[in-house]
């Protein structure tokens, strides 16, 4: 499996992105060198793909297939691709705060710590539907990266498609998530034109 080492802090200044949205709450203290050149359409095009990618721990191969049943779904494209990438588990596990970052719900969920209407899922792409209930698995309640996790993700506000039940450790997905309910500063209809030529 192909594995992205570039530093966090690093690709994100690249990439022009918080940090705070990748879950980590340092800045770097390197000064931004801004372009002499202006950038041409593709190159915007292409670094939004890069910023998506990015974001959601998704390679190459993987990202266009998204596309594809994104284009095959009634509605606009580009809204259909967040919502797509936004309701992989891996995702909705960070977005619930049962993990600090989007690469830590990952090993958590592939780690099997995580169930999916009470069924063990190890797969951090699975697409979680309406109606869903995202719980913690009763063996991992006590895992420290978790509990960690918690006590960091108290000030994060929880989107309004998903519930939390800190209680129990566990979320119930309301629904699909609209573009307007995705609060990541992605261009999605720049990646469509991209992938459209």
């Amino acid at each position: 499996m192909a594995i992205d080492r570039t530093p966090v802090l690093k690709r994100c200044r690249q990439l022009d992105i918080d940090p705070i949205v990748m879950g980590i709450n340092k800045k770097s203290k390197r000064e931004i060198r801004r372009r002499r050149r202006q950038e041409s359409e593709y190159g915007i095009q292409l670094r939004e793909k890069q910023k998506a990618k990015f974001i959601y721990g998704v390679l190459e191969k993987q990202f266009r297939g998204y596309y594809e049943k994104a284009m095959k779904r009634d509605g606009i494209a580009g809204d259909n691709l967040m919502s797509i990438l936004e309701t992989r588990l891996d995702n909705v596990v960070f977005r619930l705060g049962f993990a600090r970052t989007r690469k830590e719900a990952r090993q958590t969920v592939r780690h099997g710590h995580i169930t999916v209407n009470g069924r063990r899922v190890d797969i951090p792409s699975y697409q979680v539907k309406a109606g869903d209930v995202v719980a913690v698995a009763p063996k991992a309640k006590d895992l420290l990266p978790i509990k960690e996790a918690l006590i960091s993700s108290e000030h994060m506000a929880v989107p309004a498609w998903l519930e939390v039940d800190i209680e129990k450790l566990q979320g119930t997905v309301l629904q699909t998530p609209v573009r307007d309910q995705i609060d990541l500063d992605i261009d999605a209809q720049l990646i469509v034109e991209l992938y459209s030529k």
